[in-house]
């Protein structure tokens, strides 16, 4: 954590939600998303610079994280898309704030991309890791081309029991894989892993993940609380908010690629950058062209 940071927590309906926050609580409120499998850390070169600034940062750690945990045994161990941006929604609740620039990539930017487009009166400006981040469930089943579907070998994995039993047996191990190949130029991975591999030892991360590379394909039910978010998202909604997505060049889940796929789905000022030498891990991997792309949102007036 940096010497700046501070760990909070705040309860909302599911979570006793843990997240790190730096900053004057006046402060225009940012707040940084992580994905999977990462957690707070992504941003520890982006949330001191923004809280000098001026600006009021928070980090969460997404459900099945770090210390976040669930409120009681009865809640579902959701790792739903619409779960992950009830939950930022909630947060802002909780914390009173009306609204505020989101930054996400993986799940993260998956729910800040979901509340952006749903709930635009809520965001003032999105910085999204490779572009529009929202699953379109209905198809998911879809072949792909072959490279493609290699690359997404651990989401067939975490569809068998196998899966199940690999994670929960070697979590740790096979999230470090997933790091090297996600991002194959990154020099720091191996050092950087250690500080995160931690946070994947909360006793729901097996099952939200499970449930999250389940639920996409439409395999298995969402908690029945969340389908009317689930229903609006089939219509793809297109966000109109001010973006900037970054893409890396490099990305071991999906390489950016030209022409641009999601510009369709932006109706709003929208900007893409695409980031050479950088894979999947971006804020961590690219942390000034992150902080770059957020001042420009937030001095957007």
């Amino acid at each position: 954590m940096p010497s700046s940071a501070a760990l909070h927590q705040v309860t909302t309906p599911s979570l006793h939600l843990a997240y790190e926050a730096q900053g004057p609580a006046t402060g225009e409120p940012v707040i940084l998303l992580h994905g999977f499998p990462y957690d707070v850390r992504a941003y520890d070169e982006i949330a001191p610079p923004l809280a000098e600034r001026g600006y009021r940062v928070i980090v969460p750690y997404l459900r099945g994280y770090g210390p976040t945990r669930f409120v009681s045994e009865q809640i579902m161990r959701s790792g739903q898309q619409a779960a992950l941006a009830q939950d930022l929604l909630e947060l802002m609740d909780a914390l009173h704030l009306p609204r505020a620039t989101l930054a996400g990539y993986d799940w993260g930017g998956r729910a800040a991309c979901i509340v952006a487009a749903l709930w635009p009166q809520r965001v003032k400006g999105l910085m999204s890791a490779d572009g529009y981040n929202i699953q379109d469930i209905p198809k998911a089943c879809e072949p792909r081309p072959p490279e493609t579907e290699h690359r997404l070998w651990y989401q067939y994995y975490f569809n068998t029991q196998r899966g199940v039993d690999g994670l929960t047996a070697n979590r740790r191990a096979f999230c470090e894989l997933l790091w090297r190949q996600w991002s194959p130029t990154w020099k720091q991975g191996p050092q950087c892993y250690g500080l995160t591999a931690p946070s994947f030892d909360n006793p729901d991360f097996v099952d939200v993940v499970i449930h999250s590379y389940r639920h996409r394909f439409g395999y298995v039910p969402g908690d029945p609380s969340l389908e009317s978010i689930e229903q609006a998202l089939q219509a793809q909604p297109p966000i109109q908010v001010p973006t900037i997505a970054l893409c890396g060049a490099d990305d071991g889940v999906g390489p950016a690629t030209e022409p641009d796929p999601d510009i369709g789905l932006f109706s709003g000022p929208y900007q893409r950058r695409i980031l050479p030498g950088v894979g999947h891990n971006l804020p961590q991997e690219a942390p000034q062209a992150t902080l770059d792309a957020l001042l420009e949102l937030l001095q957007n007036r």
